[in-house]
């Protein structure tokens, strides 16, 4: 579902860029970074959802958004084609790196180059985030004005923090497949190329492998069962708080909290 893949794309930005215990700093970014790349992050983790007319990115930045999404549907071969595979991944990335090479050169001393490009992505990417969350819900405006917002503030004041948004636009579309896959119907993979299980691996008793590899070439490990499922609900309570928590620690960090002594207390006052 929308909002889980956001979740989790922000919980996975926080595990891989915020230099804390809770967290893997295989990506170290700043403060400032890790909570504004957790949005967008976020919303990168909704792009292979950009194949279906009626999802959440198509609603999210209205009428373009429409539009646009009409068109990667008809590109992909429709919802879970081509954007949910390897191949997918890659294109969005590399979208994402040829926009970040978009700047303007203002020419002034306190503003230097302006990175379009990025600022562009972080608008959309924030508007897929803040729909998928339930936070603008069905308003037309809220979402251009916080998406815009947000990115104008960053392109004019910290326009080095850019650097990371070709990866974060990677991580984010990883994460969704991955959160597909674990669902029932799973996803190709490899597309453009399509394998079918054989015929008799479907319907050979004690041989029956369809809820892996399904009858038109998708790939699945179902451990959540059907999307939308209570399983799902379930794995999506921990992976939220984790994502908040990782959002407020750098938020703390930023606002000069020494966040590291008030981790060492916690951990000091548990009964194990």
């Amino acid at each position: 579902m929308g909002g889980n893949h956001a979740a989790t794309g922000a919980a996975a930005w926080i595990a891989v860029t915020a230099s804390t215990p809770i967290a893997f700093g295989w990506y170290p970014v700043s403060d400032a970074s890790v909570f504004t790349g957790a949005l967008v992050c976020a919303g990168a983790a909704l792009l292979p959802d950009a194949d279906h007319h009626s999802g959440t990115i198509a609603n999210s930045l209205r009428p373009v958004s429409n539009v646009v999404v009409k068109g990667i549907e008809a590109v992909s071969g429709g919802h879970r084609k081509g954007t949910h595979s390897i191949l997918g991944i890659a294109v969005f990335t590399a979208i994402a790196w040829a926009l970040s090479l978009l700047s303007i050169d203002t020419g002034d001393a306190l503003f230097g180059a302006i990175l379009i490009g990025p600022g562009i992505m972080c608008v959309l990417l924030v508007a897929f985030a803040l729909k998928a969350l339930k936070i603008t819900r069905d308003t037309k405006l809220l979402p251009w004005t916080m998406s815009v917002t947000l990115a104008v503030l960053i392109a004019i004041f910290a326009p080095e923090e850019w650097y990371w948004m070709p990866f974060s636009v990677a991580l984010g579309c990883t994460v969704h497949i991955v959160g597909d896959l674990i669902t029932t119907n799973g996803v190709p993979l490899l597309w453009p190329l399509k394998f079918r299980s054989p015929y008799w691996m479907r319907n050979k008793r004690g041989l029956e492998l369809d809820w892996m590899w399904r009858a038109g070439g998708n790939l699945s490990l179902p451990i959540l069962g059907d999307a939308g499922s209570v399983r799902e609900w379930i794995f999506l309570i921990p992976v939220s708080l984790y994502a908040v928590t990782g959002i407020v620690w750098a938020l703390l960090d930023q606002m000069g909290y020494d966040t590291m002594a008030i981790w060492y207390q916690i951990v000091a006052a548990l009964p194990f």
